[in-house]
C-alpha cells in the first residue's frame, strides 16, 4: 500500500543530504539568522502595548510565530533526512499536520492584512468601528479554521490508508509521510489550487481598490496611500512565493529524469527561495518599512543605545 514515490524522496533526499553537507551547514546559519530576526521582531511587538492593540500589527505578530514554526519544522525535517533518523510514526504524523496546516495560514494571513489595509485606506472613518478587539478574534480564528481543512483531510484519508502496524513503526519523517496513496496527493493538490485561486483573486481585489483609492485621494493622503498600495504588492509577491511549493514536485520530478544533480540543485533552489525567502518579507514589509516598529525595533536591536545617542546628539 505504500507509496513507492514517498519512500524513493526519502532516499534522495539523503543522496542530496550526502553530497551536500556544506550546503546544508550555510543553511543552517541562515535559518539561526532567520529565527533570530523574527524572534526579535516578536518581542518588539510583546513589549509594546501600542503593538498589541493594533489588528495589523497582531497579524503581523502572527506571520512571524507560524513562519519562525515552520522554518524550525522544516529544518528539523531537513535534518532528520540527513541523518536518517527515524523517529515513531505518530509523533511524525502530528509534526507532519502542524506544518501542512502552517503552509496555509502564513499566506491567509497575508489575505487578513490586505483586507485590514482595504478597510483602512479605503474606509478610513469606519476602520475603527470595523477593527476592533471581536472582529480581529473572529479573523484569527476564522483564518485557522480555514485552514485546518487539509490536516482534517490527511487525518481522514489516512484513516482509510493506513494499516493499525504504521502506528507502532518508525519512519524517515517528511511533510508527505501520511499520503501513501496518489489520490491523496491528486486531491491535497484541488485544495491547494482552490486556496490559491481564491486568496489571489482577494489580493488582487484589495489591491486594484487600494488603487482606485490613491488616484482619488488628496495630496496629503497620497503618500500613506502609495505606502499601502505598495504593502499590498509585497503581500502579494509573498503569497505568490508561499503558493508556488505546491507545483515544484511536478518540475523537480522533470529535473530527476534528466540528472540527480540536476535534481538536488533544483531541490536546493527551492528550499531557499520558496520556504527561506518568503519568510524574510513579513520582517521586510512591517519590521523595515514601517517607521514607528522600526524605531522601537532599532532601540531593543542595540539594547537601547539608539535612544541614548539620540539624547545624547540632542
Amino acid at each position: 500500500m505504500q507509496n513507492s514515490t514517498a519512500y524513493g524522496n526519502l532516499r534522495i533526499n539523503s543522496y542530496i543530504m550526502s553530497t551536500g553537507r556544506q550546503r546544508f551547514e550555510i543553511l543552517q546559519i541562515v535559518v539561526v539568522i532567520l529565527l533570530y530576526i523574527n524572534c526579535l521582531m516578536m518581542f518588539t511587538f510583546l513589549k509594546k502595548e501600542a503593538f498589541r492593540s493594533d489588528t495589523r500589527y497582531v497579524l503581523f505578530a502572527q506571520t512571524l510565530f507560524i513562519d519562525s514554526s515552520l522554518i524550525l519544522l522544516s529544518d528539523l525535517a531537513l535534518t532528520g533526512v540527513s541523518f536518517q533518523l527515524e523517529i515513531h510514526f505518530a509523533i511524525c504524523c502530528i509534526f507532519a499536520l502542524i506544518m501542512k496546516m502552517f503552509i496555509i495560514l502564513t499566506p491567509l494571513t497575508l489575505v487578513a492584512m490586505c483586507l485590514e489595509r482595504y478597510v483602512a485606506i479605503c474606509m478610513p472613518l469606519r476602520h475603527a468601528d470595523i477593527s476592533t478587539p471581536r472582529t480581529r478574534t473572529i479573523c484569527i480564528l476564522l483564518v485557522w479554521i480555514v485552514s485546518a481543512v487539509l490536516p482534517l483531510f490527511m487525518v481522514i484519508s489516512s484513516a482509510f490508508v493506513l494499516t493499525p502496524r504504521f502506528l507502532f513503526t518508525y519512519v524517515v519523517c517528511s511533510a508527505e509521510v501520511m499520503f501513501l496513496q496518489s489520490w491523496q496527493n491528486t486531491v491535497q493538490n484541488i485544495l491547494f489550487q482552490l486556496y490559491f485561486v481564491t486568496m489571489f483573486g482577494v489580493i488582487l481585489f484589495t489591491y486594484i481598490m487600494i488603487m482606485k483609492a490613491a488616484k482619488k485621494a488628496s495630496a496629503d493622503k497620497k503618500k500613506s496611500t502609495h505606502k499601502g498600495l505598495r504593502t499590498v504588492i509585497l503581500h502579494g509577491l509573498q503569497l505568490l512565493l508561499t503558493m508556488v511549493p505546491f507545483i515544484c514536485p511536478y518540475y523537480e520530478a522533470a529535473a530527476l529524469e534528466v540528472s540527480l544533480v540536476l535534481f538536488a540543485n533544483v531541490r536546493y533552489a527551492d528550499f531557499i527561495v520558496f520556504v527561506l525567502a518568503p519568510r524574510c518579507l513579513s520582517p521586510l514589509v512591517y519590521g523595515i518599512r514601517d517607521e514607528k516598529f522600526f524605531t522601537v525595533l532599532r532601540n531593543y536591536a542595540l539594547f537601547g543605545l539608539y535612544v541614548s545617542v539620540i539624547s545624547v546628539t540632542i
